[in-house]
């Protein structure tokens, strides 16, 4: 019993309420369901656990899953409505047609099905002629929908890039024809990072055959590019760059350059101006270029970058949410959502508004041991026994002596 008391009392401490948070922001209502997204900006950096572990989303006193993605590349699809033609029972199977004339590539078939809680076997063959007789396997996928056990859904046909204008699909008896209601098609496209500055360069100097390049670095936020703009008039240069924090510590190296010449008949353009690099905000940071011989590059501007961090959610139209943070104690979240998440390439942003203090924020109960929180006491007890205790031995001595 006093076990599970215990362990009881510890969940309470180490979980999140909405009295912990020091900070919030109101996540206006959408006119939309489904997926939506809130950017992380210098505030949530600054006052937040370092890494974020501790921001909550919360609609009423309800908390509300999400993930945090980084968007670093990627890829998405691109996706087109096809029409579902001819669903009918073979052989005691579900088959459709469906009709792929309007895309002239695609390796990815998105269902519209109806039916729930179903595991069912997809097998896809293609054809330019709906009524040819040789159809080429494309492959076997596991469509199903476990709805009851909130483990996700898979309504999409993986299979090779493809141009067929037919496919026929045959499905287990489980999905029925008129289950099919439709569906869309794609390919998948690569997408770029989406980066986010964090500030430009306080200021430049000269050291020795180096320019250094300082910039002030917000507290917590991770760093991962620097970028220099030169004057369009600087010729062509190959630069080492180190960059390295207040106390001297490493955050990255590389090289800068810029060539525009012309060999053997061929034009040759690179221009490389950024420099990947790793570290999180204590102060300033300090860009080294490497001149060796050459005169000091035109430099006409300098920024520090990270990836735009995202909380994805999905969102009920019309529902009113506020984001929590600034509860030092509290660990990162674990949800389902996060662990089955795909996101939709529909997704659209949601301004937080403006932080302020919480109104309700009482602060975690102090989980330090007693004597710890009072250190004062119980020095103080301490001494008292010792005077107490060499007391009764003084007294015991001076009876023993007379």
């Amino acid at each position: 019993m006093k076990v599970t008391l215990g362990l009881l009392a510890a969940l309470l401490i180490t979980g999140s309420s909405i009295s912990f948070f020091k900070y919030e922001r109101d996540v206006p209502a959408v006119t939309s369901s489904g997926q939506h997204y809130v950017v992380v900006d210098d505030g949530m950096w600054q006052h937040a656990r370092p890494g974020l572990n501790d921001l909550r989303l919360y609609s009423a006193d309800r908390e509300i899953p999400y993930v945090l993605e980084t968007e670093r590349d990627s890829s998405e699809t691109e996706q087109k409505a096809i029409r579902v033609l001819q669903p009918a029972t073979v052989g005691g199977k579900t088959q459709v047609l469906l009709d792929m004339s309007a895309l002239s590539e695609y390796d990815r078939v998105a269902l519209e099905l109806s039916t729930k809680n179903f595991v069912a076997h997809a097998r896809v063959s293609g054809q330019d002629d709906p009524h040819g007789a040789r159809w080429a396997s494309l492959g076997i996928t596991t469509l199903y929908d476990l709805s009851d056990e909130k483990l996700g859904r898979n309504a999409t046909l993986q299979i090779p890039l493809t141009t067929y204008k037919f496919l026929q699909v045959t499905v287990d008896n489980s999905v029925k024809p008129f289950d099919v209601r439709g569906g869309t098609a794609g390919i998948t496209r690569a997408q770029k990072a989406v980066w986010r500055n964090l500030g430009t360069g306080l200021a430049t100097a000269q050291q020795g055959k180096d320019t250094i390049v300082t910039f002030s670095v917000l507290e917590n936020a991770p760093v991962e590019r620097v970028v220099f703009e030169m004057d369009p008039a600087q010729p062509n240069f190959r630069r080492d760059v180190e960059i390295r924090g207040d106390k001297g510590n490493w955050y990255g190296s590389g090289d800068i350059s810029r060539v525009h010449i012309q060999r053997n008949g061929q034009r040759i353009d690179v221009e490389r101006t950024s420099l990947d690099i790793r570290g999180t905000g204590q102060g300033t940071l300090r860009a080294v270029i490497h001149n060796g011989d050459d005169a000091p590059l035109k430099i006409t501007g300098a920024r520090l970058e990270q990836y735009e961090r995202r909380i994805y959610f999905d969102a009920a139209s019309g529902a009113e949410y506020r984001l929590y943070y600034g509860d030092m104690g509290l660990g990162a979240p674990v949800y389902d959502y996060a662990k089955l998440f795909h996101k939709d390439a529909g997704a659209s942003e949601v301004p937080s508004g403006a932080e302020v203090a919480n109104s309700a924020y009482t602060g975690r109960p102090d989980e330090r041991p007693w004597s710890e929180r009072h250190p004062a006491a119980l020095w103080a007890a301490i001494i008292a026994a010792v005077l107490i205790l060499g007391g009764i031995a003084l007294k015991s001595m001076r009876a023993a002596t007379s």
